[in-house]
């Protein structure tokens, strides 16, 4: 397929062929129960991937699937992309190198051979990469509910709360000490945009920051006032630079900021610890156990590599400062709970209908605003004499419910379509669709429901309506009607792709 095939035997392995066996297991596994993830737990084999699959599945690396920061400081971009071949339907996130990042082939395709080994219920674990030409990209899974980064410093509906901060602490120590254990000690540029949030609200640590950032494996990409006092000195990275780096993190679920090391130990100089507290949380927080973490990040942050914690000191400092281990992620971290429609259905599942089946209501939510309007065609025409001020009003409203949706502000976009909807002189199968999905995210599944059933009114055929039924159906505990209402929808779709058209 590529050119590193001939030396990395990487296409369709066995399924107990990830490179370590179950004595490196039994080894990965400490005392707080995090141990190597096995395929069968749904992270698949690691394999090469041809450009052209990748191509496709990122619809030519189109700008609208970019999901990292697209600056000149960051040239290797990072695309959500939704992998087509062999009914593999998932959704994966896909790293493209610039063409000077990794000029020896055959180094890139041993060091994510090596990433591709790892696999761990605290990773966002890499599942294959491609090699051909120029060409470098690596694909891991895709966790869908953003970065620490956005959750911490962006955040739009809450702040991320306490017992959840403690949480991101020990999971990604548990992630390093993991990494440790696999002899991958060294992770590169540790910070809050490095920790994703899983489909069930759990933290975890890309795979990206595994890999080398060049041939020489130097490459520090920071900005220099987090960087450790060695890379400073020499240019080098080591496994204690790691520790500093996770200290910068516990600084950051501190202070809600990201605060420079020297800033922040500044900042406290025996002086009280809510100076440094992040002010979102309204004081709903242990002094004694931020006073711990601070201590800790401060142990972290040692000018000298050899007075920093090992990653498996922090980790037992951590776990005693889990208080909330019955309430799961989700809740804490404020998201819909992740579920699935139990069926079989009758054929492969099209990317909206895997995202119903899931239940991934941001997946859904993506997939609709990427469609816009095109499944309107001819219920949204209008004569030269219905083009009134009261149209115009209309209009108007759906491009406020529009732009409020393509922002995630669900109750404005709800606000903005139902005036739209009010005013009744036209129908649009897509603006009850959008609000349905709208109405889930607020937690209103009967509103969601109705919404879905009417857009089934306006265009009986239309497959979408009936997976957002089915979703509703599954939201309201109708199980058994929601997996009818998504193999109904499956056979709608397959009958519409033999008309020659899609959704």
């Amino acid at each position: 397929m590529g050119c590193c095939q001939s030396f990395l035997n990487l296409k369709k392995p066995a399924a107990d062929s990830h490179g370590q066996d179950n004595s490196q297991d039994e080894k990965s596994h400490h005392q707080n129960g995090v141990e190597s993830a096995p395929a069968d737990e749904g992270v698949p084999s690691f394999i090469e991937f041809s450009f052209a699959d990748l191509k496709a599945a990122t619809n030519n690396f189109s700008s609208d699937y970019i999901v990292s920061e697209s600056s000149d400081k960051t040239p290797n971009l990072v695309y959500k992309a939704r992998l087509q071949k062999e009914n593999n339907q998932r959704w994966v996130a896909v790293k493209k190198f610039s063409k000077a990042a990794w000029p020896d082939h055959k180094q890139f395709a041993e060091e994510a051979s090596g990433v591709g080994k790892l696999r761990n219920k605290r990773l966002a674990n890499l599942i294959g990469y491609c090699c051909e030409g120029d060409e470098r990209l690596l694909v891991a899974e895709y966790l869908p509910n953003s970065t620490l980064a956005k959750h911490l410093f962006h955040w739009e509906k809450q702040t991320i709360e306490w017992a959840m901060r403690l949480r991101v602490a020990l999971y990604i120590a548990e992630a390093l000490e993991y990494c440790n254990q696999a002899e991958r000690p060294l992770y590169h540029d540790l910070n809050a945009d490095r920790v994703l949030f899983d489909e069930n609200g759990d933290p975890r640590l890309s795979c990206f920051g595994l890999m080398k950032n060049s041939m020489d494996g130097k490459s520090y990409s920071t900005n220099l006032a987090y960087a450790p006092p060695e890379y400073l000195r020499d240019g080098t990275v080591t496994p204690e630079s790691v520790i500093y780096s996770f200290g910068t993190v516990l600084l950051d679920l501190l202070s809600g900021k990201h605060v420079p090391p020297n800033q922040a130990l500044d900042m406290i100089g025996g002086k009280n610890i809510m100076l440094l507290m992040d002010s979102h949380l309204e004081g709903k927080f242990s002094t004694e156990e931020a006073t711990l973490v601070f201590e800790l990040a401060s142990q972290c942050l040692q000018y000298e590599p050899k007075d920093r914690p090992t990653i498996r000191e922090l980790v037992a400092a951590l776990v005693p400062l889990q208080n909330k281990s019955d309430v799961p992620s989700y809740k804490m971290l404020g998201i819909p709970k992740h579920e699935e429609i139990a069926l079989q259905p009758q054929q492969p599942l099209s990317a909206m209908g895997d995202a119903c089946a899931r239940m991934d209501l941001t997946a859904i939510h993506q997939l609709l605003l990427m469609s816009h309007y095109k499944d309107d065609d001819g219920s949204c025409e209008l004569s030269f004499q219905e083009w009134t001020q009261q149209i115009r009003d209309m209009l108007e409203a759906r491009k406020r419910g529009d732009l409020a949706f393509r922002d995630k502000d669900f109750r404005g976009a709800i606000d903005g379509y139902t005036t739209f909807i009010d005013v009744g002189n036209i129908l649009s199968p897509t603006v009850y669709a959008r609000r349905s999905i709208c109405y889930m995210l607020c937690d209103k599944p009967d509103a969601a429901l109705r919404d879905a059933m009417q857009a089934q009114l306006v265009h009986p055929e239309w497959a979408i309506a009936f997976y957002l039924q089915a979703v509703a159906l599954a939201k309201l505990g109708m199980h058994k009607d929601a997996a009818d209402m998504l193999n109904e929808a499956t056979t709608l779709e397959k009958k519409r792709h033999r008309g020659g058209r899609g959704y």
